[in-house]
């Protein structure tokens, strides 16, 4: 068994394990490969060892990628912070984006969607934490700009995504993702997906009811960031490992 194949293992019973510790279906929680900075040789690598979704948070590395396995029926998730002038390819290469923060993006991503692909798959993000270097809309304004995504025509809002500040804390981990949780069911609009859990708090993000839990050192190893155009933010460490 490869190296990667031995990760994707151990992530999956760490996800079996912590989804009956709660009573839940394993089969409920999705398997994120944050792929980012990885080559289009490992991707290739997971995929033979059983996963279909990667995020990519780099829109260049990202298409160049897609080009290089595009044999290959993968799901791509856009998992980065999102400039107004990257909207369209976005819109026309990804399956789902989870960093919608604000709705003039949203609108962008609405209208530049193809018509033959179907409705993108969207979360709203949101800085739970209230961390000034972060992305993310304001807890307070999640309600009322999933309103207005949810009636956008080519999008389909799904549900929130978060990146809680990083701790090491059980309780305080257990806490942030039960603000994201709560924050849902008030929002409620049929979302159905909440995209929160890394390789460091995976465990309490699906006790808080996680559906996508976001991995990439936990399966790759820990990443190098190559010279490119899209340049990591100065918090990127901290975001979907």
């Amino acid at each position: 068994m490869s190296t990667i194949a031995n990760n994707i293992a151990k992530v999956a019973a760490r996800i079996r394990e912590a989804a009956q510790a709660v009573g839940r279906d394993p089969d409920t929680i999705g398997l994120m490969a944050v792929s980012k900075t990885q080559p289009a040789a490992a991707i290739r690598e997971a995929h033979e060892a059983g996963l279909l979704d990667f995020g990519e948070n780099y829109l260049q590395e990202a298409l160049e990628k897609q080009a290089e396995l595009a044999d290959l029926p993968l799901v791509w998730h856009f998992i980065g912070p999102i400039q107004s002038n990257k909207t369209k390819p976005i819109a026309e290469h990804f399956d789902w984006v989870h960093s919608i923060d604000r709705l003039k993006i949203a609108q962008r991503l609405s209208n530049q969607r193809p018509a033959e692909l179907p409705p993108l798959n969207v979360c709203l993000q949101v800085n739970v934490s209230h961390e000034p270097s972060k992305s993310g809309c304001a807890p307070e304004d999640a309600a009322e700009l999933a309103r207005a995504i949810a009636a956008l025509p080519r999008l389909r809002l799904r549900g929130l995504m978060a990146i809680p500040e990083p701790t090491d804390d059980p309780v305080e981990q257990h806490a942030a993702f039960a603000r994201v949780r709560q924050l849902q069911e008030q929002i409620g609009a049929q979302l159905d997906c909440l995209s929160m859990g890394m390789s460091q708090d995976l465990e309490a993000a699906i006790a808080e009811g996680a559906t996508w839990v976001r991995i990439g050192t936990a399966l790759f190893g820990a990443r190098t960031y190559p010279a490119q155009s899209d340049t990591p933010p100065a918090n990127d460490q901290r975001n979907n490992r």
